[in-house]
């Protein structure tokens, strides 16, 4: 994905964002976590756009906190404006890790995190730790969501702190991509945790302009 870089001349030049060219991140809508059960991007909401009006949205999440140990970041899609989420999705799930101690280091596929047409949370994390300076960070792709024609792509990566403790904590870099299987327009997303609360973070949605 090219990012386009203005310098302080070009950007006195920009009278509005239809002017920006092909690629460019627009900004859509931030929100912030303060030990909430769920954050949820609904088309036409509170200045959310989730529609047509961009061919790929892009979730950046900043500093996840949990406020539970062992507990694993999520997100589910709605095809009703948010009043279910509940859309069948099919995905795998792999990540790299490495232990702070140095004692191992690997790469492996993750069954539980993974979906074979289920309708519950995919997973973004695998046991978040929870000690004040853990967190997961990371980006979610999120493909033509107003199709009536196609199944919704989607493809994260994310990093995050493992578990917490001297023993078990480690960098988890992880890879999920998969689809939800419906040719109904998906016009909401719902992040949460699968258990307790977000302490805290930032999930910052973005739209990528094609013309």
């Amino acid at each position: 994905m090219a990012l386009v870089k203005y310098n302080n001349n070009s950007i006195s030049a920009v009278t509005s964002v239809a002017s920006m060219p092909s690629g460019a991140l627009v900004p859509i809508k931030t929100l912030t976590a303060s030990s909430s059960s769920t954050l949820s991007f609904v088309d036409g909401s509170s200045g959310v756009v989730l529609d047509s009006t961009y061919p790929i949205y892009v979730f950046k999440f900043i500093n996840i906190h949990p406020q539970t140990e062992g507990k694993e970041f999520g997100f589910n899609l709605s095809v009703d404006s948010g009043s279910n989420y509940n859309v069948a999705k099919t995905s795998t799930f792999f990540l790299a890790y490495n232990y702070e101690s140095g004692g191992s280091a690997g790469l492996s596929y993750h069954g539980g995190g993974d979906l074979a047409q289920g309708t519950g949370l995919q997973q973004l994390a695998t046991d978040q730790g929870a000690d004040s300076d853990a967190s997961l960070s990371g980006t979610l792709h999120l493909f033509n969501p107003s199709s009536t024609t196609f199944v919704k792509h989607f493809i994260a990566t994310t990093n995050e702190l493992y578990l917490s403790g001297a023993v078990n904590s480690r960098s988890n870099a992880n890879y999920i991509a998969g689809y939800g299987n419906t040719t109904s327009a998906v016009d909401a997303i719902q992040f949460k945790m699968n258990s307790g609360n977000i302490d805290s973070g930032t999930i910052k949605l973005y739209g990528i302009k094609d013309s």
